[in-house]
C-alpha cells in the first residue's frame, strides 16, 4: 500500500472507533479506540481462520508500518511538546526534585528490579533469556508513557502537587529510559566497547546536550514569537521547533523528548506570558490540542491493531501476564523509596505512593523500543510481554486511576 492509502485508513478507522467509544462506550477516547481496535483485532484473526484472507491484508498494512520509527522519530515529539506546552513550569518547579529523582534514580531501580524479577520468571516457563536481555525489557517498561499518562491525569482530578508529579515524571523519564534503553542495547549488540566512564559520559551528553538544545531553540523561537503578532506565522514557528529541532537533536545524537519538553515549557510559560498576544494563544492551544488528540487515537489504534503481528505462545502468554505483577512491585519500590527519603523533607498528598504506582501507565514507548531490538531468541518474548504489560496498563489501570484518586480524596 502506498503511504497515502496507509494514512487513509488509520485516520478512517480512528474517526469510526472514535465514534463508536462516544456513542456507546463512553471511554476515555485513546482507551476505547484501543480497545474497539483490539476486537476489531480479534474480529480479523477469527475471519482468517474461517479462510477469509482479510488477517493477510491488515498484516500485510501494518508491516509496512516501522512503528518504532513512526513513534521515536515522528509521533512522540510532537506528543511531548504538546504536553509540555500545557504545564505551569511554577507547579513543575516546586516539585523538581521529586519529579529528578523519579525520572532518574526511579527508572534506573526500576530497570534493575524488572531485570532481576524477568529473569526468574522467564526461566520458569521455559523461555530462558540472558540477564542482559532482561535488562533491556527492564529498561523499555520501566518508563512511564506521557502519551498514556496526561490524557488520563487531565481527568482524574488529582491534587494538584500530585498532577505535577506524574504529568512531569512522564514527561522526563521517558527520555532518561531511551537513553537507558539505547547505552545497554550498544552493550548488549556489541557495537562499541564501552567502559563505566564512556557509559557515563553518553549518557550525560544525551540527557544534557538534549535539554541545552531544548533551550536554545525555545528560546530562538521565543525571540521570533516575541517579533511578531501573527498566529499563523507563530504556529509555523512552534511547528519548526518540533519538526526541524526533533531531527537535529536525532543527528546529533542528543536526547530528542528531553529537548522537546523542555522547548515545550519554555514555550508555554515565558513565551505565553512574553511572547503571545491573547488571540496567538487562543489559536495554539486550539492546534496543539487538535494535533494532540488526533495523534494520540491513531497511536492507540496503532496499538490495538499491533497484537495482528505479535507472535503470541503459551510460554508467552504466561511470562507476559506473570511480569505484569512483577513490573507493578518495580513501580511500587522505585516510587516508594524516594518517597520514604524524602518524606521527612516534605509532604507528600495521601495515597501518593499509591497512585503514583497505578498511575503509571505503559504505552507506546515501550512497544516501540520493544520493536527496536534486533531479530534474536530474546525479541519475541521480550516483545509479547511488553504488549500484554501495556494493554494491561492502559485498559485496567487507565480506567481505574479515577476511581482511586476518588477514593484517596474521599
Amino acid at each position: 500500500m502506498q503511504l497515502f492509502d496507509i494514512v487513509a485508513v488509520l485516520l478512517t478507522l480512528a474517526a469510526f472507533f472514535s465514534y463508536l467509544n462516544f456513542r456507546y462506550i463512553r471511554l476515555p477516547t485513546t482507551i476505547g479506540v484501543m480497545l474497539i481496535a483490539l476486537v476489531f483485532s480479534g474480529v480479523v484473526i477469527i475471519l482468517g481462520m474461517l479462510g477469509l484472507h482479510v488477517e493477510d491484508d491488515a498484516r500485510h498494512m501494518l508491516g509496512s508500518i516501522d512503528f518504532n520509527e513512526a513513534l521515536l522519530n515522528g509521533v512522540l515529539s510532537f506528543l511531548l511538546f504538546a504536553g509540555a506546552l500545557h504545564i505551569d513550569l511554577d507547579d513543575l518547579r516546586a516539585q523538581k526534585r521529586v519529579i529528578f529523582i523519579l525520572a532518574t534514580f526511579g527508572v534506573l531501580l526500576s530497570t534493575v528490579l524488572v531485570a532481576g524479577l524477568a529473569w526468574g520468571i522467564f526461566r520458569w516457563v521455559g523461555v530462558p533469556l540472558s540477564f542482559m536481555s532482561c535488562l533491556l525489557f527492564g529498561a523499555l517498561i520501566s518508563p512511564t508513557d506521557p502519551i498514556a499518562v496526561l490524557g488520563i491525569v487531565k481527568k482524574v482530578g488529582a491534587p494538584k502537587s500530585l498532577e505535577t508529579k506524574i504529568a512531569g515524571e512522564s514527561l522526563f523519564n521517558d527520555g532518561v529510559g531511551v537513553v537507558v534503553f539505547l547505552v545497554l542495547l550498544s552493550l548488549a549488540t556489541g557495537d562499541h566497547a564501552m567502559s563505566a566512564g564512556h557509559v557515563a559520559g553518553l549518557f550525560a551528553r544525551e540527557v544534557f546536550g538534549g535539554a541545552l538544545w531544548g533551550l536554545v531553540i525555545g528560546w530562538v523561537a521565543f525571540r521570533m514569537l516575541a517579533s511578531v503578532d501573527n498566529y499563523q506565522v507563530e504556529i509555523l514557528i512552534t511547528l519548526a521547533v518540533v519538526a526541524g529541532g526533533y531531527s537535529a537533536a536525532s543527528a546529533a545524537h542528543i536526547s530528542g523528548p528531553i529537548a522537546m519538553v523542555v522547548a515545550g515549557l519554555l514555550l508555554g510559560n515565558t513565551g505565553r506570558r512574553l511572547a503571545m498576544s491573547e488571540t496567538t494563544i487562543g489559536h495554539l492551544d486550539t492546534f496543539w490540542e487538535l494535533v494532540d488528540e488526533v495523534l494520540n487515537v491513531v497511536l492507540f489504534l496503532l496499538l490495538g491493531l499491533e497484537v495482528l503481528v505479535l507472535t503470541f505462545t503459551r510460554e508467552y502468554l504466561l511470562a507476559g501476564l506473570l511480569t505484569i505483577p512483577a513490573v507493578l512491585l518495580a513501580r511500587f519500590i522505585a516510587v516508594g523509596v524516594p518517597v520514604l527519603i524524602l518524606r521527612p523533607f516534605r509532604s507528600f498528598s495521601p495515597y501518593a505512593v499509591r497512585i503514583l504506582t497505578w498511575g503509571g501507565l505503559r504505552g507506546g514507548i515501550s512497544v516501540a523500543l520493544a520493536l527496536a531490538l534486533p531479530e534474536g531468541p530474546a525479541r519475541q518474548p521480550i516483545l509479547a510481554a511488553t504488549y500484554l504489560i501495556v494493554v494491561f496498563s492502559i485498559l485496567v489501570q487507565g480506567t481505574t486511576v479515577p476511581h482511586l484518586v476518588t477514593r484517596a480524596k474521599g
